[in-house]
């Protein structure tokens, strides 16, 4: 049946504003939770970027090292959360740092300290999902992983290329060529081209953006294409106001001119906030989801249920070689149905507890293996 069939198509659309509006206001009302991972060496202008990107500071009370320390630090995990609105519509953002990264003189799996982040955020998902209070679940799962690339040298260097595999089916990872200010346009075009040959030579698996509906306006469509033809995003971050022409713009004062943050002749900077704030982030949140949290779910209850069979042909074993013992009573006599029900339920949670601890340390035995 039709329900909009009778309908004019201004009537179709003012039926379905009514119908999605509540849920649309309840969404807008609750905001959103996004969780964005940079990483890759340090100079490249990570916090700077994110500090542009979201206007905030949230590296005020970080401590600056010097050269020795950096090459002693080992990879740490750090989270700065800051509240956002816009338009009426709140954004919880978790911003996850990798300090550390790439510093090292020996940079063997510097990768793993990352790896193990998101496999702990989908654990601590999963938990949450199998528990018994499934009403205000947290999600903390990294929706998306900017990776900065050196504008410096020919291309991927290898470190770039290891970090990007062992991440690639983990995490969305969106590249961006770092301090594209220290190249010229041509060299830009050229290195983007050169990076997206060795991520497809490398079997890199990126964020792939979603093709546009045969039914979209041509607009919407050239952005699209500028949009896939901008990876890896070039970008330029600064947090200082400089005056251009009369007008105030956040940009870099250079003897020979200005560099403008916001100019998209200048960089891709305005390109990636839409990307990231704007048009795929919800994309993102599914892609993580549907793809990279069901792929570990699926791995986890596959392993459950091999347990589970190991249990139960091992239970069986047991009741026929009659070492099996019968099932006390409870305090006041044998148990009712209901007792019996309970302790049946409790039990199993127990195990499946129990059996997803072992199925992480089994994981984690596995990675350090390889």
């Amino acid at each position: 049946m039709d329900l909009l069939g009778n309908l004019s198509p201004r009537g179709q659309m003012c039926f379905t504003e009514k119908l999605f509006h509540p849920v649309h206001r309840k969404s807008v009302k609750k905001g959103f939770d996004f969780t964005l991972m940079v990483a890759g060496e340090s100079g490249l202008g990570k916090s700077t970027l994110v500090n542009s990107l979201f206007l905030t500071d949230l590296y005020k009370d970080r401590k600056l090292l010097n050269a020795e320390e950096r090459i002693m630090q080992t990879v740490e995990i750090t989270k700065h959360t800051v509240d956002i609105e816009e338009k009426g519509v709140k954004l919880k953002l978790t911003i996850v740092d990798t300090p550390g990264f790439g510093d090292a003189v020996n940079n063997h799996e510097c990768w793993k300290p990352v790896a193990d982040y998101i496999d702990q955020q989908f654990e601590q998902y999963f938990r949450d999902e199998s528990g018994l209070n499934r009403k205000n679940i947290q999600d903390n799962r990294v929706h998306c992983c900017l990776y900065f690339i050196s504008p410096f040298g020919h291309g991927l260097r290898p470190l770039d290329v290891e970090f990007m595999k062992a991440l690639h089916e983990k995490v969305n990872i969106v590249p961006v060529l770092a301090k594209a200010d220290t190249l010229t346009p041509t060299e830009v075009k050229r290195k983007k081209i050169k990076i997206r040959e060795e991520i497809e030579q490398y079997g890199i698996k990126i964020y792939q953006f979603p093709d546009c509906d045969s039914d979209e306006d041509e607009d919407f469509k050239k952005q699209d294409y500028e949009l896939k033809e901008s990876i890896p995003f070039a970008v330029i971050g600064s947090n200082t106001v400089v005056e251009a022409k009369g007008k105030r713009v956040r940009g870099r004062l250079y003897p020979w001119g200005i560099v403008e943050v916001e100019n998209s002749a200048h960089c891709d900077f305005v390109k990636l906030r839409n990307m990231l704030v704007r048009s795929h982030m919800q994309d993102l949140k599914d892609v993580t989801r549907e793809c990279h949290y069901e792929n570990y779910r699926a791995h986890c209850i596959q392993s459950m249920t091999r347990m589970v069979v190991k249990e139960r042909n091992r239970n069986k074993l047991t009741r026929e070689s009659g070492t099996d013992f019968p099932i006390p009573a409870g305090p006041t006599g044998p148990e009712s149905e209901t007792e019996k029900l309970i302790r049946e339920k409790d039990e199993e949670l127990r195990r499946m507890q129990e059996m997803l601890t072992r199925i992480q340390n089994n994981m984690s035995s596995q990675n350090e293996a390889f």
